[in-house]
């Protein structure tokens, strides 16, 4: 039972063999999978695939990079996040992938826009009783300030969490889960085992956050959940247990924390 809790299934690069992708998706043995949106496009792809495939699910939000130009127009996308949602509730999981990215927003107005939108998302998860998934890259303090002013009921994940000790050990302790991805399989990823190790197996998932991020040894291709393989082989290496242990505990894991029954 293997589940890839954050791929992008709805991305464009996946526009020209989407359904051959998949195919060889479920022919390899992944169970499951989680297709995150990040836009208002990306989100409606998401849950036409969780439509047509029982074993993919579908996240809705806007993450931090695709807020908007025009702030009236950001209030008016969430609103429509929020009715896709709400048509649509028996496809979605989630909330997300929402939050604050400062590595490519440098613009102080643009940035309060993504903390407005973040705390935004937060209340509309908090309204339809679902989790949230967190993106969060060179933002710490500001994402943990957010959560404890704004605490999620449902709470959620973090997403191909940063290897930062901090992050991780106060995201647990308020109550969130940590998924990893390729980077901790990357020959610079100097303290992954380190941070692997911080989270116990009950709050563990794995990712591949495909297309993306592809893992070594297949670094530099297109990414797609196949390859979540080699994320659970890794963690395995750094917990000292077998590969099909840490795809077990961590199946079980995203199906608790995404509300998804796990014998399907």
């Amino acid at each position: 039972m293997v589940f890839d809790s954050h791929a992008h299934l709805d991305d464009e690069k996946f526009d020209l063999d989407r359904e051959e992708v998949i195919e060889k998706i479920k022919k390899a043995g992944i169970t499951k999978v989680v297709s995150a949106g990040y836009s208002l496009e990306a989100s409606d792809k998401a849950i036409g695939l969780a439509k047509k495939y029982d074993w993919i699910y579908a996240t809705c939000g806007i993450s931090p990079n695709d807020i908007p130009q025009q702030e009236e127009e950001l209030w008016k996308t969430i609103s429509k996040i929020e009715e896709m949602v709400n048509q649509h509730k028996k496809y979605v999981v989630a909330i997300g992938e929402i939050g604050l990215d400062y590595y490519w927003e440098k613009d102080m107005v643009r940035r309060e826009w993504q903390r407005k939108a973040f705390k935004k998302q937060i209340e509309i998860a908090n309204a339809l009783e679902l989790p949230i998934v967190i993106h969060t890259r060179d933002a710490v303090e500001d994402t943990l300030a957010i959560l404890k002013e704004n605490p999620v009921f449902c709470k959620g994940v973090f997403h191909c969490c940063p290897q930062n000790r901090e992050l991780i050990k106060e995201a647990l302790r308020l109550g969130f889960y940590i998924s990893f991805a390729g980077p901790i399989t990357f020959k610079n990823a100097k303290n992954a085992k380190e941070m692997v190790n911080l989270v116990p197996n009950d709050r563990l998932l794995i990712e591949t956050d495909s297309p993306y991020l592809a893992p070594e040894p297949v670094r530099g291709t297109r990414n797609d959940p196949r390859n979540v393989q080699y994320i659970a082989q890794k963690i395995a290496e750094y917990k000292s247990l077998e590969k099909e242990t840490i795809e077990t505990i961590t199946y079980k894991n995203t199906c608790q924390v995404f509300k998804i029954p796990s014998y399907l």
